[in-house]
Parts: structure tokens; C-alpha cells; sequence
């Protein structure tokens, strides 16, 4: 069967997504149920590619918290200190069982309580300090002071309580300070004021003084940063009203979000302890981060919480697109507590006989494309191949086996790869372009799953609303809550 197309037909096709609802299409942006109620434990991103200087070094970028408005005062997002934030690296073809975890522990010192009548007690708290005319200020706005601790875990912790093998647990980083919420001009001059901010002004230099050296682990840096997710979210809800480029609308412009960038040495996460040099199984890692809460949670009536037992699976995110997109609506929450091992078991029928064509069909996409539509509705081979990067960068290049096959994201540590795709999903560039933006990632997968990558698709959003930093941490700066995000000025 032939396809074609009308001439005149825009190609900023897309559809009403009744398995998958619309509200996904901005990678995982409240794409379950149950996570949508718990936006601080809630992967947006995971982007993981070969550093392009060195070739040395992996960079992963992983987000949480979708949706932040930077003005969203007077208790601005954080991560949260009751969950736990992971990432997860397998390795080769044999297995999706993680070879290394990178644990992530929030910690959050409160403020000190003061009586409502104390004049030393404000909106800026913590650390007292005189400054002009002797009036007291304190550090940190809205109260808080926030670390984490970074584990570095050989093979699968299997104890739920988190007393791990010190053979194979290595604490690699403790009590590093998240980079702060970016307020606004006068904060952060009051900050500055007192000497607890580098700079007046909340630049790419005052944010990377937060990245943190752990020496031969790599380095590490934790905080808000815009979202890089870009999307016509508007035309998305309003039953797949989209538009073509120039009138489509960014609905994630102005949006922060949570970040952990994570720059890890190669010879770390390679069975031989090198570096490789060119394509192969043995060298292509798997990468997905999640989010964990303890099973039980006791409130008592001052307002405190105890968080015990095991630590439960709440969220989860390896390849763009693949629970907003894939997977149905009955099973978007299973999905987010199962792992990648058990994809197969649980859900190869959502890869194979994708929702998203049936979808298509009954919303009349394929009849506009005079396009046969069982061409695309079943035995979808070619949806694992695009994941398990079996053609990338050369036909035949990587041998993944269906049982090996999950909700990972594939980097060949033998292959240059860049941000700020920095997922390396396979495009009509080719190898030679790989250093170059790869793909706008929502276009290629809508494209991959609905036409088999035949016909192109669109959002009509084409770029960030910000341009990315092409060093660590990679994506832009926050928002700023005074004069950015989505306030405009009353009349």
C-alpha cells in the first residue's frame, strides 16, 4: 500500500489520544493518575548522552516536579525529604537489572520558631545577621535550607529499609546544598547583602557555584532550572486543536522544574574499567530514574508526618514518551510502579498493537492521510527497534533481545552523542549530525509511532523557549518568580 498525502494537508498532525490522554505529551508531565496528585515525587526527563569534549564522561540530566510556576510563593517547590530519588544504569544485553543506582536523599533544616510578636522573626530566616541601621535579616527566603546526599550502590539493594551493604553502598556525596529557589532581584541582593549569595544577580555563574566536585565520581549539581520540554500543550487539551509553526504555543514556556545533573567518568560504568572506542552491545547502558515513598505515612495533628516501612515505587521515566504515549490509561499507573524488567510481561501488547493508531484511526487522522491504517495497528517490530537502537547509528548496529528490551534510555558509551537532545533517538541525519540538536523529540516519536517514521508529524513547537548552556548543568536558568514564569500586569 502506497501512502499519500493531500498536498494541501498541514503536517502538524496529531490526535486526541483516548488510551493515552493528551495531558501526556509533555514527556511525563502528570501523565498518571495517581502521580498527578504528588508533583514533587513526579519524573519529567531523563536526558543521558556521551560528553562531546572529552568523550570521557557520561551527562545525565533527570527532572522532577512538572509544571513549577516560578512564582509559586510563599512555599515554593523543593524536592521533597520523603522521597527517594534514583537513578538506574544496566548494562549490555543480558538484563535490565541496574548494575550502579545513584541514590538521592533530601534533607531540609526548618527554620527556628519565633513568637508572633518577635521582631527578629520575617519572611527571611535562619542564620541572624546585623545589617545597616542594625536591623536583623536571616538567611534563606521562606525559612528553609536544603542538602542532599548522593549513594552510589554496586548491583540491586534489595533491603527496604535501607541498611545497605557496605561492600557495595558508597556514600559519594553528603550534606551538598541544593541551589536555591530564584526569587527575584531584591532577594537575592539581600542575599548577596549578607554574604550568603556569590552574586547580586541569580546568573550562570552564582548557579554553578552550586556543582559540587566528588572528585573520581564525578560532579553533581541539584536544583530549579527551566524546563526544557517544549510542546503545544493548548492544542493538545483542546481535543487535538494544534496548530502549524508561528501560531503554535508553547504550553511549558516559563515552567521550572526540579533537576539532578549528574556527570559520571565512563570508566566507571564499563565491565572493563575503560573507555571504549567505537559501537557495541557490550558498552550501551540502559538508563531510567524514579521516585520512591515509604509505604506508610502516619499524620499526626501538629501538621508532622512519619513516613515507615518499605519504600514503594511511585514514578518513573527512561524514554520520552513512552507512558504518556504508549502505554493506556488503565495501565499508566502499574506502569510507573513496575520496573523495566518486567515491561515485556506487563506491557509488550502497548508496544506492538500501539494504542495511539487505533486512536488515530477512529479520529479520522489516517482517512485525512488517504493512508491504509492497519499498515501501522499491529506487530510494531519496528517500535522496539527504534528503542533498542538496533539501526543507530548503522543498520545492524546493536543486537538487544526482546527480553533485554524495557522503558530504558540506550546510550551506546562508544557513540558521540549531544545535548540538548541528549537522547539518542534515531532521525534522517545520520551519524554525522550527532553532535548537533538530534531531534525534536516529541516530532520523531509521534512520527515513529504513528507512520513508522514514513510521514512526518508535528507539534508546530519547535525549539525551548530558552536557549540551553552547553556546560554543566546544561539546562537554562529558572524562571525568575518577581518578573518571569506567567504574571502579566493587571490593568
Amino acid at each position: 500500500m502506497v501512502m499519500k498525502l493531500r498536498s494541501s494537508l498541514p503536517l502538524t498532525v496529531l490526535l486526541l489520544v483516548g488510551g493515552a490522554p493528551p495531558a501526556a505529551f509533555a514527556s511525563s508531565h502528570r501523565e498518571a493518575p495517581a502521580i498527578a496528585s504528588d508533583p514533587s515525587a513526579d519524573n519529567t526527563d531523563v536526558y543521558a548522552w556521551v560528553d562531546t569534549v572529552t568523550h570521557d564522561k557520561l551527562q545525565v540530566v533527570f527532572n522532577y516536579i512538572p509544571l513549577e510556576e516560578p512564582a509559586g510563593g510563599p512555599n515554593f517547590h523543593k524536592f521533597s525529604d520523603d522521597v527517594l530519588y534514583e537513578l538506574h544504569i544496566t548494562r549490555g544485553t543480558t538484563s535490565l537489572a541496574p548494575v550502579i543506582t545513584y541514590q538521592f536523599r533530601f534533607h531540609t533544616t526548618p527554620p527556628p520558631r519565633f513568637a508572633p510578636d518577635d521582631p527578629n522573626g520575617g519572611l527571611v530566616t535562619v542564620n541572624k545577621v546585623k545589617i545597616g541601621g542594625g536591623k536583623e535579616f536571616f538567611t534563606q527566603i521562606s525559612g528553609a535550607v536544603q542538602t542532599y546526599t548522593v549513594t552510589r550502590i554496586l548491583g540491586r539493594d534489595t533491603d527496604p529499609d535501607g541498611a545497605f551493604d557496605e561492600r557495595r553502598a558508597h556514600v559519594i556525596a553528603k550534606d551538598v546544598p541544593v541551589a536555591p529557589i530564584n526569587y527575584g532581584p531584591r532577594s537575592q541582593a539581600v542575599l548577596n547583602a549578607l554574604g550568603l549569595a556569590s552574586s547580586a544577580t541569580y546568573d550562570d555563574a552564582f548557579a554553578a557555584t552550586f556543582i559540587h566536585d566528588m572528585g573520581a565520581e564525578g560532579r553533581v549539581w541539584a536544583g530549579p532550572r527551566d524546563d526544557g520540554f517544549y510542546v503545544d500543550l493548548g492544542g493538545i487539551f483542546d481535543l487535538a486543536n494544534l496548530r502549524p509553526a508561528g501560531q503554535a504555543q508553547d504550553g511549558v514556556s516559563g515552567f521550572n522544574t526540579h533537576s539532578i545533573a549528574l556527570e559520571i567518568p565512563i570508566a566507571l560504568l564499563t565491565a572493563n574499567g575503560r573507555v571504549p572506542s567505537g559501537p557495541s552491545d557490550e558498552n550501551t547502558i540502559g538508563i531510567w530514574a524514579s521516585a520512591s515513598r515509604r509505604k506508610v505515612t502516619i499524620l499526626d495533628e501538629d501538621g508532622s508526618a512519619k513516613h515507615i516501612g518499605p519504600w514503594v515505587q511511585v514514578s518513573r521515566l527512561g524514554l520520552p514518551l513512552i507512558n504518556e504515549a504508549v502505554i493506556g490509561v488503565q495501565d499508566k499507573d502499574k506502569y510507573n510502579r513496575t520496573t523495566p524488567e518486567t515491561d515485556v510481561e506487563n506491557f509488550a501488547a502497548y508496544f506492538l498493537d500501539p494504542v495511539i493508531v487505533k486512536d488515530a484511526q477512529a479520529v479520522g487522522i489516517y482517512d485525512a492521510l488517504h493512508a491504509d491504517y492497519t499498515l501501522f495497528a499491529s506487530n510494531r517490530l519496528d517500535i522496539i527497534d527504534t528503542i533498542n537502537l538496533t539501526n543507530f547509528p548503522t543498520p545492524g548496529a546493536h543486537n538487544i533481545p526482546l527480553s533485554a528490551t524495557g522503558d530504558v534510555l540506550r546510550v551506546d558509551l562508544g557513540i558521540p552523542s549531544a545535548f540538548p537532545n541528549g537522547r539518542p533517538i534515531p532521525n534522517d541525519r545520520g551519524p554525522a549530525h550527532q553532535d548537533e540538536e538530534q531531534a525534536d523529540v516529541t516530532d520523531v516519536l509521534l512520527s515513529v509511532l504513528l507512520t513508522k517514521g514514513m510521514l512526518p508529524v508535528s507539534d508546530g513547537v519547535n525549539h525551548n523557549d530558552k536557549p540551553f548552556l552547553s556546560t554543566f548543568p546544561f539546562l537554562a536558568l529558572p524562571w525568575e518568580g518577581f518578573s518571569q514564569g506567567h504574571g502579566k500586569p493587571a490593568p
